[in-house]
């Protein structure tokens, strides 16, 4: 053990030392990392035990540390003002928690979404928020009923204006099913339009309702399929439907003739 609190040296497999630092609050032993040089894990600690022990640092303050990880302040700022110990960067509200991807990106959730988070590392690659479970990757969003690829704004909205509150009462799904848009014209008129990607977005029809356009959908999914075209299309599920409800509504829709024989 080094003469510093809180600091334990430690071997790799190839003979060099390196030191781990931690600190203990309310009888809880928390790891804060490994690092090359003693000082560095000494400085660590030090800014562990100022956070802890001065309830005035605040989550805006990250700024003025320069060892500690930005995940780990927030775990250690938490921590001290609600009294339970998360390894994700949870910070707990009243109604609500925070999820502090970074000091300027705070995403909110539902107080019912706290086990899940709590337990998975939320990432991000090219805007895409996911985590993973059992080594394949999930988007955030599918848990909201996001449909993948969905474009903020045109198939969703956070009715506050805030695209990082994912709070269940703030989100709203405008087009639900795969391959429909919703349209409204000056007048005032809505209908839904259906594409499919086909070398580019092919336009199978336009609807006087959501359920129509989706099983449009389908259909032209199904018409490819049958023409030799293998693509992986998703197929809107039509949960207020029985079978015979939907085979009438899928045998009755009409879709673009185009579809009906496709360019080789």
């Amino acid at each position: 053990m080094a003469a510093l609190p809180g600091i334990y040296t430690a071997t790799k497999k190839d003979g060099s030392t390196y030191y781990r630092a931690s600190i203990t609050y309310l009888k809880k032993h928390i790891s804060l990392g490994s690092f090359a040089t003693e000082e560095l894990a000494s400085r660590t600690y030090r800014e562990a035990r100022l956070i802890l022990d001065h309830a005035e640092i605040t989550l805006s303050e990250y700024s003025l540390f320069s060892c500690l990880s930005h995940d780990k302040f927030v775990c250690l700022i938490n921590f001290r003002d609600n009294g339970i110990y998360f390894k994700t960067p949870i910070y707990l509200r009243r109604k609500y928690f925070e999820y502090h991807m970074s000091a300027t990106e705070i995403l909110k959730f539902d107080r019912d979404d706290l086990f899940f988070y709590a337990s998975k590392k939320i990432q991000k690659k090219g805007g895409y928020l996911f985590v993973s479970d059992y080594g394949s990757q999930y988007s955030i969003l599918s848990r909201y009923g996001i449909r993948p690829f969905s474009v903020y704004g045109r198939d969703y909205r956070m009715t506050n204006g805030d695209a990082l509150d994912f709070r269940y009462s703030n989100i709203e799904i405008i087009n639900q099913y795969a391959g429909v848009q919703r349209k409204e014209s000056a007048s005032g008129q809505v209908q839904y339009q259906t594409k499919i990607h086909v070398n580019g977005d092919f336009i199978v029809g336009t609807y006087a309702d959501e359920i129509s356009a989706a099983i449009a959908y389908n259909k032209a999914a199904d018409t490819l399929a049958a023409h030799g075209i293998s693509k992986a299309y998703a197929r809107n599920y039509i949960v207020s439907m029985t079978n015979e409800q939907y085979h009438t509504a899928y045998t009755s829709i009409s879709i673009s003739k185009k579809l009906t024989a496709p360019a080789p």
